[in-house]
């Protein structure tokens, strides 16, 4: 790898922790709006997507792990599991062009739900929501490294306090990512390439996670929202043309 991808790398992944820690999600959402073009193929870039994704969900949950509650979180947790692992076996026989134009494609519904009718869907924490947003959040997480939004929707209406929240999202995007890691390096996805760009990209989790932390309880969320679902459009277009 060169030394101007690394440095692409180390900011991307600067951006997506910083996202990640201000909003509880959106990693996967920003750095894979650039991995799929750095990597060699779609089943590498998710992979250190999701291992990137896990080192800073775990960099947050050391602070806050006492806030776990695993009566929210295991019902959902278990069919994420379950479902995504047979969609990262699809990522493993579906060409690589399919896989970054489907990806485009979700950029572009998940920017427009965001900015439009997001704040209309308001769920009850029951559980038949939890098995159905685990199946959505699987399905997103194995074919795209993207299973916050469904997640979110669900922690958002269990928890009122958003230290709670913080933590449930967290060790939910933890414990996803190293099960969708193992399932991965199954289909042979866990590369040496992989690795050493995951060593590289951990600078940028460290600083990304610290400046969000800063910046937590200050920065106004919503017009940070609008930029990020405004670059995921444009990404997803970008990804269409591909």
């Amino acid at each position: 790898m060169t030394t101007t991808a690394i440095i692409l790398l180390i900011v991307f992944c600067t951006g997506a922790s910083f996202v990640q820690r201000v909003s509880g999600f959106g990693f996967g959402i920003f750095i894979m709006t650039m991995l799929p073009h750095l990597m060699p193929s779609y089943g590498e870039a998710t992979t250190l997507s999701g291992m990137l994704s896990a080192a800073q969900s775990l960099y947050v949950l050391v602070a806050i792990y006492r806030l776990i509650d695993w009566k929210r979180v295991i019902p959902i947790l278990l069919t994420f599991l379950i479902v995504s692992f047979f969609a990262v076996r699809y990522v493993s026989i579906a060409s690589d062009t399919h896989l970054k134009h489907l990806l485009g494609l979700i950029l572009l519904v998940m920017s427009a739900y965001f900015l439009i009718i997001s704040d209309k869907i308001h769920l009850r924490p029951t559980i038949p929501i939890q098995l159905s947003m685990g199946t959505l959040s699987g399905v997103m997480g194995g074919l795209f490294a993207m299973q916050g939004p469904p997640a979110v929707l669900y922690f958002v209406a269990s928890e009122s306090d958003k230290e709670r929240y913080l933590a449930q999202t967290q060790v939910y995007f933890f414990i996803g990512n190293v099960f969708m890691t193992i399932y991965r390096a199954q289909c042979g996805f866990c590369t040496p390439l992989v690795g050493w760009c995951w060593l590289y990209a951990l600078v940028g989790v460290v600083i990304g996670s610290w400046i969000g932390k800063k910046v937590f309880d200050r920065i106004p969320s919503p017009a940070l929202r609008k930029v990020i679902y405004a670059y995921m459009a444009v990404s997803g277009v970008v990804a269409l043309m591909a």
